[in-house]
């Protein structure tokens, strides 16, 4: 008989009986987690800033990480994914409630501010796109290759649907062309990698002859790099104007939206592991390609830059207070 916990080998870690050792235990496993990827972003950071290994290193980088590392990884995980458990129709729904939840919020102070769409697109990414390289990161810094298999399948959901979001958003008082749309979403490679892995794992196929080895070496090369982009892209400077907007998006997505997620996880009666790693996405900064979606679509690039700095700034305390309260 299946289990209804995707990750029930972690679940024993939340059955602890006292409150305070249960924190102090949960708050020290996951800065132990943690500090080594924010390294990599600091590290990424300052080695940009010295110029090292030279300028047209980081946007190359950042291509073939998007383009072939990434997707590999996406791929690989999501083909050896546990599609059939009977516990992944409930998470996947108390995802959505959560994205619903916090879609609808963003509509109400759109017309309670009026934000044209420059602006509403901005505000939308900085809610709910989030840093996939630090997400997958942490994931497998905490639950290993069971929690990598869940957060892939999570990724497969999220993806496709913030990025139509975003456009959405950001397209708001011109319209959208459907079929634009379309092409855009089946060029993304990160839309098509997903399908690719969880149509192979319907299949019943698998990765043999070695497939599985290089997807392997792909994917482990893919977090690191990933992080070091992440450093490199931050842009203090952009700080500078547009505070209060800026702390304001923060704190919503870093501090309020993981609490809607908290609260349909709870809603849904998903389990203590579930729970946790659900919230993380949902407690992520924002991802830094908002900034080229946003410039493509003419938003406000200034303010989305900012509010990519803050967030991956402010990340590194939040996530940790986060984390340690969801588990």
């Amino acid at each position: 008989m299946k289990s209804n916990s995707i990750v029930d080998e972690f679940d024993e870690e939340y059955d602890k009986p006292l409150f305070a050792t249960t924190l102090v235990f949960a708050m020290s496993t996951i800065l132990i987690s943690l500090w080594p990827l924010f390294l990599l972003i600091v590290a990424g950071y300052y080695l940009k800033q010295a110029g090292f290994p030279g300028e047209g290193f980081w946007p190359g980088a950042e291509r073939f990480n998007y383009f072939i590392l990434f997707p590999a990884l996406l791929f690989g995980s999501l083909a050896a994914a546990p599609l059939d458990n009977p516990a992944l129709p409930r998470l996947l729904a108390a995802t959505m409630l959560a994205l619903l939840a916090c879609g609808a919020g963003l509509l109400f102070f759109r017309a309670l501010n009026g934000w044209p769409a420059a602006r509403f697109g901005v505000m939308l990414q900085g809610i709910l796109r989030f840093n996939t390289y630090l997400g997958l990161a942490t994931v497998g810094s905490l639950y290993g290759k069971q929690g990598m298999l869940l957060a892939s399948v999570l990724l497969a959901l999220l993806v496709p649907t913030v990025n139509v979001l975003s456009v959405l958003a950001l397209s708001a008082d011109s319209g959208v062309n459907l079929k634009s749309l379309a092409v855009a979403l089946a060029k993304n490679p990160l839309i098509l990698s997903c399908l690719a892995g969880v149509c192979l794992n319907l299949t019943g196929l698998h990765l043999d002859w070695g497939a599985d080895r290089l997807l392997a070496l792909l994917s482990g090369s893919s977090l690191p790099l990933g992080l070091l982009c992440v450093g490199a892209a931050l842009k203090p400077s952009e700080l500078r104007g547009q505070l209060a907007a800026m702390v304001s998006n923060s704190a919503a997505r870093l501090l309020l939206v993981p609490l809607v997620a908290w609260l349909s996880a709870r809603l849904l009666k998903l389990t203590g592991a579930e729970t946790a790693i659900m919230v993380l996405f949902f407690a992520l900064p924002t991802a830094p390609t908002s900034y080229v979606l946003t410039r493509q679509m003419g938003g406000d690039g200034h303010l989305m830059a900012g509010i990519i700095s803050l967030q991956t700034l402010l990340s590194a305390i939040s996530l940790l207070a986060i984390l340690a309260l969801a588990t």
